[in-house]
């Protein structure tokens, strides 16, 4: 799916219009009618629902839906912002339709604003995306209101104040809602870590813009859905073997960290590997032989430290990171991996810290090398960032530089391709914020570079299954108390 800007929005707007055909107050009704869909799905009747609308056209979205809902039997208040003059030509036509259905209010002054208890939902339909500058005078005290009450919010297509393109100022007021329900296509704002509160749990809903538009419009960024990765999973023939499935080569664990080596291994096997070999320290090998049965154990010559490697050349990839500690010894073992062989391969936590402590060894890595960082990680890599948006620049630029390919971790995991596109995952909850989740994606994507994914779809798959065994995981365990071998035990598709 193809996160457009707000200027292509606009045009696939008016080309849709054009080309459909279909008017403009046609296809906000149906965008009303969208939203309407998800609400009636979601919110009873019970419930007193404020709406509150801008001049705009996402005011007379939020016009159309009162109307919509009263005609459902749900107990409604439209309040219109008197901000500016005069509304946009949509809004005005949605105003006159209202006539007969319900009674609109104006607020001209902050001491118009009705009182939003808990039991009421409010409608967010203020501003939409062609905001460019801080919201203020009597918007930005209805935003506050907003964000003073007790009552649910919902933004209809964005949250009023919420640039979707570009980075807010730190005090701009910004409606912070429950939900957002998106027309078409999500927002690249919705995708940035510091926009969370903005944005709250936001869903797309399909208003039937063109789809010829939308696959001839050129982005660089994606949103990695279902309906994306059901493209990508490839099926396993009758008369496949264990062989047809991959060798893979994880380098992993130090003294006291071997549950990271552990986790990264089961997940590898989950993950459909043919073989696997874990290289671990002298100190792991009892533990990987009674903790991952199903694997082969490579032992270093020293107790406690990855030292030396394996001959290479009968592996099909290779992961190596986790639980490894930052020993001078482990370094030199990491040079001679990158002169010995050229394998692809999976970076994950402290080789990425050897690496940025030793740049020039980026050079070295082999084309669509995949790297896994953590904003701190990536940080070390590169440099500090003004916020996010400055650091996916930053990211882009990187991956493009040293041709490799980023999997920047957190809500939403950024994955970058050498060629600068940026895939954002549609997978994942919170509780995958523990210790251990990190190895596990290691593991999942090597054994998926070994079954001759590509590196590319590798990245994709492997951090959108991530994310969907993370996700099953709270189903059966909360948030709260998931670990990340709940994630592995919920690998599979």
């Amino acid at each position: 799916m193809k996160i457009l800007s707000a200027s292509q929005i606009r045009d696939l707007d008016a080309y849709t219009i054009q080309n459909e055909p279909i008017s403009s107050l046609d296809l906000m009704e149906r965008a009303a009618l969208a939203f309407v869909k998800w609400w009636c799905a979601r919110i009873d009747n019970q419930r007193h629902v404020a709406i509150f609308c801008g001049k705009g056209n996402n005011g007379g979205d939020g016009l159309a839906i009162g109307r919509l809902l009263c005609a459902k039997g749900y107990s409604v208040g439209v309040y219109v912002v008197q901000y500016t003059q005069k509304g946009s030509d949509d809004f005005q036509r949605n105003l006159e339709r209202l006539e007969g259905f319900l009674t609109v209010r104006e607020i001209s002054r902050p001491e118009d604003m009705p009182a939003l208890p808990v039991e009421c939902v409010v409608i967010d339909a203020l501003l939409g995306s062609g905001l460019s500058r801080p919201v203020s005078g009597l918007l930005k005290e209805v935003v506050s209101a907003f964000n003073h009450s007790s009552a649910q919010v919902v933004s209809v297509d964005i949250a009023s104040g919420l640039y979707p393109d570009t980075p807010n100022g730190p005090d701009d007021p910004i409606v912070r809602p429950d939900y957002t329900v998106r027309f078409q296509l999500p927002k690249l704002a919705f995708m940035m870590p510091h926009n969370g509160p903005y944005v709250g749990d936001w869903q797309v809903v399909d208003i039937g813009l063109s789809a010829h538009f939308i696959e001839q419009a050129k982005t660089p960024y994606f949103f990695t859905d279902t309906g994306t990765i059901q493209n990508l999973i490839r099926n396993r023939e009758k008369f496949s073997h264990k062989g047809t499935f991959g060798h893979a080569l994880l380098i992993a664990g130090s003294f006291g960290k071997m549950g990271a080596a552990e986790l990264a291994g089961k997940a590898c096997l989950r993950s459909g590997v043919g073989l696997l070999t874990v290289h671990v320290p002298r100190c792991g090998y009892a533990i990987m032989q009674i903790s991952l049965p199903e694997a082969m154990a490579s032992v270093d010559i020293h107790e406690q430290l990855i030292t030396t490697l394996p001959p290479l050349n009968t592996y099909s990839a290779i992961g190596i990171g986790p639980g490894l500690g930052k020993d001078p010894q482990t370094l030199r073992a990491l040079k001679n991996l990158l002169d010995t062989t050229a394998a692809p391969m999976v970076w994950d936590a402290d080789a990425l810290n050897l690496l940025a402590e030793n740049k020039e060894l980026l050079g070295n890595l082999p084309e669509n090398t995949i790297l896994t960082p953590h904003p701190k990680e990536f940080e070390r890599l590169t440099q500090k960032s003004e916020n996010d948006y400055d650091r996916l620049e930053l990211a882009r630029k990187f991956a493009r530089e040293h041709r490799v390919i980023i999997c920047l971790k957190g809500a939403h995991t950024a994955v970058l391709w050498a060629d600068g596109t940026v895939h954002f995952n549609g997978t994942g909850n919170a509780g995958m914020a523990t210790g251990g989740s990190g190895d596990v994606l290691t593991g999942i994507l090597t054994a998926l570079i070994a079954q001759k994914y590509s590196p590319e779809d590798a990245a994709r798959l492997g951090v959108f299954q991530h994310g969907a065994a993370g996700d099953r995981a709270a189903d059966q365990r909360s948030q709260v108390a998931m670990i990340a071998s709940d994630i592995v035990e919920n690998l599979g598709w």
